[in-house]
């Protein structure tokens, strides 16, 4: 795990240097570019958004839960199977402190 928080961090470094070594327009230029993909991105899912709420049906049907246990009509019991087994040692005293 260090040494891939290593390799990591020596990868960072040298991108930062690269960038440090870009001159300025085309810094400028590469952060523009990535905002307007940001912003295009951003526009296009806000209007698949909107074009989702202009066009859904608004229909949702409520019905009441079926219990699947009466539906089903085996010989399976409706009552828990699970049976807790207690330890003599483990149990409750009133003289425990």
């Amino acid at each position: 795990m260090k040494k891939l928080r290593i390799e990591i961090s020596n990868w960072f470094d040298k991108l930062d240097r690269k960038w440090r070594a870009m001159p300025v327009k085309e810094q400028q230029r590469k952060t523009l570019l990535l905002f307007a993909g940001y912003a295009l991105l951003s526009f296009i899912v806000l209007l698949e958004v909107c074009y989702d709420v202009a066009h859904s049906d608004n229909t949702m049907t409520i019905e009441h839960i079926e219990n699947p246990i009466r539906q089903n009509n085996s010989s399976v019991s409706t009552q828990d199977s699970i049976t807790i087994l207690k330890d003599k040692n483990h149990e409750s005293c009133m003289s425990c402190p």
